[in-house]
This record gives C-alpha cells, structure tokens and sequence, in this order.
C-alpha cells in the first residue's frame, strides 16, 4: 500500500461513533441534507428504511434530514405506495428530465436525483437493506458537516453472505478492487468501493458523469479522485449491512459492467464489442446442455448535471 494511502486510512477513516448526533447537529448551521433511495422493487424493504430515517433524523429533536426521496425505476410491485405511506417523497424515474429518454440502471436514477433534490448535501442508500440503522444516514453525512475539506464520504462495513460473515461483495473482491489496486493505488483504502450507501457535496456531485449502470460507483470514486482528490475522500464504519443479494449471473452482469467503466477511464476509448454472453442449463431439454444467452453491458455515462440546461436554469431560478 502507498505511504499516502496509510496515512489517509489513519486521516479520513472513522466510525460512525466518532460524531454524535449532537456534534453533526450543531455543525449543520444551515446545510441542507438531501436522502435519496434508488428503488425497483422493494417493497419489502423500503418502508422501514424510509421510517427510520423520519423518526430518528427528521424529528423536531433530530433535525439532520431535510429531504427524503425514493426515485422508482418503474417498480412491478408496491414499493411506491409503501415508501409513500412511510413518509417519503417519491417520484417515477421518467417524470425527471422527460426531455431525455431514462435508460435502465442504477447510475442513471442517482443522476436524476440530483434534478429533483436541494439539498447540498446528498446521501444515497440502497433500497434492500434490511435491519437499517440510522447509522447509515448520520454516519457518512457527519464528515461532510463537520470537515469542511471533506466532500465524499463512504460507507464501510461487513458484509454477511447469509451465516457466512464477511462473504458478500464478491465482485468487490473480485473485480473492483484488484482493478482499483492495479490502476488507481491511492483508492486502495475504500473497504466498500462498490457500497451503496455513500454522500457527497451537491457542488461536486453535479461535476461528475455518471455511468448509467452498475459501474456508477466505481466511476465516481474514481472521477472524484480526479477532480477533488484523496484528501477530500473518506469512510466511515457504520457496522454491518445485510441486503437482498444477487445470483451469480447477475453478479457476471454487474462485473462486465464495473470493468467497462473502468476501461473507459482508463482509455477513454470504448469497447469494441460491448457484450456479454453467459450460459444457463436448458430445462426444457431435460437439463441437458447449455443455452447462450447474452446481454447488453452497461454502455451509456450521464454528463454532469451541470451541462443540463433544465438543471443550469433551476441554479438560476
């Protein structure tokens, strides 16, 4: 590891129990705080989520949250009444910017988010979490409060693979972060480079392209690198974090596209044959062989929000 890595574990890593609520609060002075919860349906999990956040840090006593807001992907099942009922704000993916088609991803919610938030800061968090803490929120929002040379903060925990501890993340292990410890050493120290839960000041948010799929954390990692640097990134351990976890094909998805967008910051070429074919057993011939099936990876960034002429004119409004 870079002597400048350790001496940033040793700067801009912490636990959530380093800032108490008191001390973010009395740091806020005016700062507006932004929650978003990218969803597609998780109606399981999201109402909870969105309780937490009200009762623990919405309240008269625990002003910290000024804004919650679930953007549905275009959910199958409930996940806009539940979050609705539960105190949150949602709004349909497509009725942000209507003026660009949405395209499906993960990145491509969060970039739109940004259209439809004030708060300068904004924290995200994933929509599957189960047993969430409040801890989550107040954790990563605390630095960017109480530090002003801070602007971006990730969470950091374990991640149980069911019984197992310390299992999940699997392409994290496998995929992010040897291309982060080969191409971008001083990104070593993240624990959870692909975490999902993370916030950041609005003003270097809206600076970044965002990757429209599974690589958006990545890219941001890496771009704000670029554009603030290490000094101005941070983690914060906030315990443990249990989710709906993926299936391993979903996973080989998920891996092409974090590689991807790794190459194009890397190039800042493109591929030249942006697919990716996997193989799942044939049950309808009695499990014998195999059937290809391939798809689409992850091919579209977002510009920064401040190239969009609806977001430019917001500013000015």
């Amino acid at each position: 590891m870079l002597e400048e890595v350790e001496r940033w574990l040793g700067r801009r890593s912490w636990s959530a129990a380093d800032r108490p609520l008191e001390r973010i609060l009395a740091a806020k002075r005016g700062t507006t705080v932004s929650v978003v919860l990218p969803a597609l349906d998780e109606e399981a999990t999201v109402g909870a989520i969105v309780s937490t956040i009200r009762r623990e840090l919405m309240s008269e006593e625990v002003p910290l949250v000024d804004e919650l807001v679930v953007i549905d992907s275009g959910s199958r099942d409930r996940t806009a009444e539940v979050a609705e009922a539960a105190g949150a704000r949602v709004v349909p993916r497509d009725a942000v910017l209507p003026r660009i088609p949405a395209l499906p991803g993960k990145g491509e919610v969060l970039w739109r988010s940004l259209m439809v938030t004030r708060g300068d800061v904004v924290c995200f968090v994933d929509a599957d979490l189960r047993d969430f803490s409040a801890d989550f929120v107040s954790g990563i929002v605390g630095p960017l409060l109480t530090d002003p040379g801070v602007d971006l903060v990730k969470a950091m925990y374990d991640r149980p693979l069911g019984d197992e501890p310390g299992q999940g993340g699997r392409v994290t292990e496998l995929v992010a972060r040897p291309l982060l410890n080969l191409h971008w050493p001083q990104l070593a120290g993240f624990v959870q480079p692909l975490g999902g839960e993370y916030a950041a000041r609005r003003t270097l948010l809206e600076r970044l392209p965002f990757p429209v799929g599974y690589g958006v954390e990545l890219g941001m990692l890496v771009d704000a690198l670029h554009t603030v640097g290490l000094d101005a990134l941070a983690q914060v351990d906030v315990g443990v974090r249990k989710h709906r976890h993926q299936d391993g094909q979903a996973l080989g998805r998920m891996a092409a596209a974090i590689y991807r967008t790794a190459q194009l910051r890397l190039s800042r070429g493109h591929l030249v044959r942006p697919l990716l074919t996997q193989f799942e057993r044939d049950e309808k011939a009695g499990g014998g062989g195999f059937t290809p099936r391939t798809y689409a990876v992850d091919t579209e960034e977002r510009p920064p929000m401040l190239e969009i002429t609806e977001y430019a004119h917001r500013q000015v409004a």
